[in-house]
């Protein structure tokens, strides 16, 4: 159980640490728009929040990848299984069920799971964040607008 406790930490915070450098494209991606005067700033918008998404995205593959390197070196399924597969529905917290771990390794699959609903709420935060940010720089809110805002 230590093990599995221990392997687990250690994946999730290599995947943490990923997730903060992408926070940090994020929010430079949101910077770097809003010092540029759009003319079409519901067009500048979109692309900042698409492009914004789409790193997340690629940031949560890769932890996914993690994962599913961790899963083959610990052999913790049956010969055989997708282990990319396993990984996604873990990290998604999916749980279809239709792969298993072995019995050593049970507790691998809630351990991904915390990692996975913890970094999609980061990712949330951080799409909220950037949204927000834009926002006020393409000027498309005011602050008369949404009473309380300073």
């Amino acid at each position: 159980m230590m093990l599995q406790l221990t392997i687990g930490a250690l994946v999730s915070t290599i995947n943490i640490g990923g997730h903060a450098l992408v926070t940090v494209v994020a929010v430079a991606i949101a910077r770097s728009a809003g010092h540029r005067r759009a003319r079409r700033p519901r067009l500048q918008l979109m692309g900042v929040m698409v492009a914004t998404a789409a790193v997340l995205m690629v940031a949560h593959a890769l932890e996914v990848l993690v994962w599913a390197w961790t899963y083959h070196i610990v052999q913790v399924a049956a010969p055989g299984s997708d282990l990319l597969y396993f990984a996604f529905v873990n990290y998604t917290t999916l749980g279809y069920g239709d792969i298993t771990p072995v019995r050593e390794w049970r507790l691998i699959g809630p351990l991904t799971a915390m990692n996975g609903v913890l970094l999609f709420g980061w990712s949330a935060a951080i799409l909220f964040e950037v949204l927000r940010k834009t926002l006020d720089h393409v000027g498309l809110i005011k602050d008369d607008v949404i009473p309380g805002r300073g």
